[in-house]
């Protein structure tokens, strides 16, 4: 039903788009060619609707982390880039603080995207809203042990958390988002007890860490829903199986919120085709693709109206943390060295 569900999706972004597209597909061969952090497979299906929708293909260059950050710097004028897409608020504006983007304004972004997730001077643009909470196993960890990300530090859980290393950008968004609200010596003592407490030396990605959680390796982990999100719904029985394991637990929610990120996009300075790029992220944050991101990669849309999965819905409604992604953004460079610091590799 699933499958069914996403292909019709697509189907609507294919057939009803009027409403925001520009004007017309053109007959000429128009491309714009997209520079991403994101898997191919995860943008498949969002590009194919746009071409369907407009007649511009969409050329995709996938590289991960900050390897495109610098080719389009390298690049310069040169650059083919006509949209860059990130996975996390500190690339989008490490991307805008280079001069790597160029401004853009569009009423229907604008009125798509609230003010607080895309960039004041119209440089970036959130996509999706990706949340990082606590994951427990749902035999070993009661709820009402769970309060904050903050008591993660406690003793009493010792040898019982496992996370990915502190090269992820995920990883980097929430301890740059714990320095904007408690300063770098409060977050590094954090850090520290954090590490004191890990089950195993950091490896692998967050589903790893999910199924740590099954195997009883550790009994937390600090991980992103839509990897939850994928192994409840994956066709491989031991994933699946795993997932069944672990419950979603939502931090913070008598204070500031649990922790999120974004992944988003800016159009490129030096775009060679920059009506096509606009009409990409307008397209992007419109209601039929933002369903394909909540359907297809069980993130939350960012677009107001539309709902998460049903599978995201099930966790419950929370209190994000309101903390300025801009806030959290400027501290990205200090978490990278405080996690070294704090020894979490």
């Amino acid at each position: 039903m699933k499958n069914q569900s996403v292909k019709n999706l697509a189907l609507g972004a294919l057939l009803g788009l009027a409403g925001w597209v520009a004007g017309p597909a053109t007959a000429q061969a128009a491309e714009v060619n997209v520079y991403s952090y994101r898997e191919a497979a995860l943008l498949k299906p969002l590009l194919e609707a746009f071409t369907g929708a407009t007649g511009i293909k969409a050329n995709l260059v996938s590289v991960k982390e900050d390897a495109l950050l610098e080719r389009m710097k390298s690049e310069g004028e040169n650059s083919p880039a006509d949209v860059l897409m990130t996975v996390d608020v500190i690339r989008l504006v490490a991307a805008k603080e280079a001069g790597l983007f160029r401004p853009i304004a569009a009423p229907a972004i604008e009125r798509a995207v609230a003010p607080e997730f895309r960039d004041p001077e119209g440089h970036w643009f959130a996509l999706s809203i990706r949340a990082r909470p606590i994951m427990y196993a749902k035999d070993r960890v009661k709820p009402a042990e769970l309060s904050s990300y903050e008591a993660l530090a406690d003793a009493a859980w010792k040898g019982r958390i496992c996370v990915r290393s502190s090269s992820s950008a995920y990883n980097q968004a929430l301890i740059a988002s714990l320095i904007a609200v408690h300063g770098v010596d409060k977050t590094e003592a954090w850090a520290k007890g954090l590490v004191g407490n890990f089950a195993r030396t950091p490896k692998g990605g967050d589903r790893d860490q999910i199924a740590a959680v099954a195997a009883g390796e550790c009994d937390l982990a600090l991980a992103n829903t839509y990897y939850l999100a994928g192994m409840t719904a994956s066709p491989d029985p031991r994933q699946k199986a795993a997932a069944e394991k672990v419950a979603v637990f939502w931090p913070n929610q008598g204070d500031r919120g649990a922790h999120v990120n974004v992944s988003g996009i800016g159009v490129a300075r030096h775009a060679k085709n920059p009506e096509h790029a606009r009409r990409l992220v307008e397209f992007l944050v419109s209601v039929p693709a933002q369903r394909i991101y909540a359907e297809r990669i069980e993130e939350y849309p960012i677009a107001r109206g539309v709902e998460p999965s049903a599978t995201l819905s099930g966790w419950g409604k929370f209190k994000a943390d309101t903390t300025p992604l801009a806030a959290i953004a400027r501290h990205g460079a200090e978490a990278i060295r405080l996690a070294d610091r704090a020894g979490w590799r």
